[in-house]
């Protein structure tokens, strides 16, 4: 199939909005700025390479909650009375805010409904903060003026889901909510239910020809005996279901009771192309390594799938699928980004890497084509693109703590060769970050990559915004940019780039950077809780790497460098047991057994492998 280059499809867009394309403002309406992924602002006229000198940080907003949403935009909508460029961010509070993207003044404010608390979740799992409540970046359709959200919600002290369509001047609901709900058939014929207690909806919101598709996955890979991933679909006019939905896994039966195959993407967007045809990534299944299936259970596999959620269209699975079960090596880690058409053979490609760290460029109109491998390092992150002075077009990688930068030479087939490195992106948490890119189309010296690295400690956590030159690897501009208390959870913080300003929502902060700001601003102070989960009497917690393995046995060396011995069998009988692998760190709750010599754990969850980020044992 041919697509639209990225000029075609953001001209289009330009105009329905009403603006010439060489006089439009930006607008992001959607994560990663358009349904490819990119992640690349081709109309930026103000940020260069050359005038970051007086850049720095010039507002700063006290949200909420947590942000793990990346902020949109939509300029010039009439706000109470008042004409304004509004930006609209996403708490974990359920929070919606429409804030002025040049003053930072906030517009609106409507909050969606209690989101559901930490105690609520399964296991207490840590990847979150003290609340779950709107976790997946909403979506905007700048034509129908409404901008679409799924919150979680505590009703009647049990958790749900509800996807609203608000309108963006006023933030009322469009349309009657929609509770999500769903079913699946499984290989033996019996029927599963779409259960919201147990499945986490974190990557962004995708729109599509009309229709609003999100992906779910799991909490801490807890509950694996009842969480799956899936894919669901609505009717953007009145919010009505699809008449099929996707269920990644649907095994009747696996060796460890353990299912899974989450689709998570550390929270970037289902993707889809000129076609409609959506794409995505998926985790890990169970950890013998023996569960995957390209029929019953799509593990650890880049997946193409029909408009209509009805058809597994094409599929890409590493050759060493079952090593990356085993050891919890998630390909879904990372996102899948398709390129605008590129020269050759193969018009069509898409991108994808995991925590391994390979980078697979794929034949997006038949993934099981790879076509070439890159070396990015660990990847909890996704790829950008862009196209440079001389058309070509180049993807931004964001493994490990480097931002690579990579031409593609090819002719008749694509030959992604490094242009550019820089390291290190300030990171204590999982390798890997995100980055936007922006640029004046291809002229030469406008070309900017942005990114947000993650906290080096448990406080104060600060997170960096940096602008790095990708023709050369330089570093052109680095600042706070907010702090993540939660250094259990990865901060994903996508930096949104638009009309000479650059926006970064953190926890409980939104900060606004552009052109004669401070670049040594103090940042104002945001209020600190105690991000740890509540024992029960006699019950500790402790943190360690991972020695050795047998059975239901797990060694791990602590932080004092002694070794213990965790007996794991509650935490496997109660599906609150995270797969360890060797080497990586865990965190495990529960009673000292046999003179401290002994602990049987209650609950084994991933920890950051960094202990600086680790909170004190217990």
């Amino acid at each position: 199939m041919t697509r639209p280059s990225i000029i075609s499809v953001v001209a289009a867009v330009f105009l329905t909005l009403g603006f010439a394309p060489a006089q439009a403002q930006f607008n992001v309406t959607t994560y990663h700025y358009d349904n490819f992924r990119t992640g690349w602002n081709r109309g930026e006229t103000v940020l260069t390479q050359s005038n970051l000198g007086s850049f720095g940080l010039l507002k700063t907003v006290t949200l909420d909650d947590q942000v793990d949403a990346q902020p949109l935009l939509v300029n010039g909508l009439t706000i109470n009375g008042s004409r304004h460029n509004a930006l609209y961010v996403a708490t974990e509070n359920n929070s919606v805010y429409a804030i002025d993207a040049q003053s930072g003044q906030v517009l609106l404010r409507r909050n969606l409904g209690s989101p559901v608390p930490w105690s609520d979740l399964p296991g207490y799992c840590n990847n979150n903060g003290l609340n779950v409540g709107i976790d997946g970046t909403p979506v905007i359709d700048s034509t129908s003026g409404n901008i679409y959200v799924i919150a979680f919600v505590l009703r009647d002290d049990k958790p749900a889901y509800f996807l609203h369509a608000l309108s963006l001047t006023t933030l009322d609901d469009s349309a009657a909510p929609t509770k999500i709900s769903a079913t699946g058939i499984l290989s033996n014929g019996r029927t599963y239910r779409f259960n919201a207690a147990v499945n986490r909806q974190r990557p962004a919101l995708l729109l599509s020809n009309g229709t609003i598709y999100a992906g779910f996955g799991s909490f801490c890979d807890f509950a694996t005996n009842e969480s799956r991933g899936w894919v669901l679909g609505w009717n953007e006019a009145n919010l009505s279901p699809l008449a099929s939905n996707k269920l990644t896994n649907t095994l009747a039966k696996s060796v460890d009771q353990f299912f899974l195959t989450s689709i998570w993407m550390s929270g970037f967007g289902l993707a889809a192309n000129a076609g409609g045809s959506v794409y995505f990534v998926t985790a890990n299944s169970d950890p013998s390594g023996t569960s995957y299936n390209r029929f019953t259970n799509i593990a650890e596999s880049a997946t193409e799938i029909s408009a209509d959620l009805s058809t597994v269209e094409s599929l890409f699975t590493p050759s060493d699928h079952a090593q990356l079960d085993q050891n919890d090596g998630d390909f879904g880690a990372g996102g899948l980004m398709l390129l605008p058409q590129q020269p050759g053979r193969y018009p069509d490609l898409a991108a994808a890497a995991g925590k391994d760290g390979n980078l697979y460029i794929l034949d997006a109109d038949g993934l099981g084509r790879n076509l070439a491998t890159l070396s990015i390092g660990a990847c909890w992150c996704g790829p950008s693109y862009y196209e440079d002075s001389a058309g070509l077009g180049r993807i931004v990688a964001s493994g490990g703590s480097t931002i690579g930068v990579y031409v593609n030479s090819g002719k008749s087939k694509p030959n992604f060769v490094s242009k550019s490195q820089y390291t290190p992106i300030a990171n204590g948490q999982n390798p890997g970050f995100f980055t936007s890119v922006s640029s004046n189309r291809t002229t030469a010296g406008t070309a900017v990559v942005w990114a947000v690295g993650r906290p080096t400690d448990n406080y104060p956590a600060y997170v960096d915004l940096y602008a790095i030159d990708p023709d050369t690897g330089a570093l052109l501009f680095s600042g706070l940019a907010g702090e993540w208390q939660n250094t259990g959870g990865d901060s994903n913080i996508v930096p949104v780039v638009s009309d000479g300003l650059v926006y970064v929502a953190s926890d409980q902060l939104l900060t606004i950077f552009g052109p004669g700001g401070d670049p040594h601003a103090r940042l104002p102070d945001v209020p600190h809780v105690d991000m740890r989960a509540p024992l029960s009497p006699g019950e500790h917690e402790i943190y360690g790497i991972v020695e050795s393995s047998k059975g239901p046995f797990v060694t791990i060396k602590t932080r004092m460098g002694s070794l213990l011995s965790i007996d794991t069998t509650n935490a496997r009988r109660a599906s609150r047991y995270a797969q360890p692998a060797l080497g990586t760190a865990v965190l495990a709750r529960g009673r000292f057994a046999g003179g401290n010599s002994q602990f049987n754990a209650d609950a084994v969850l991933h920890a950051i492998n960094h202990p600086a980020m680790w909170s004190p044992d217990r």
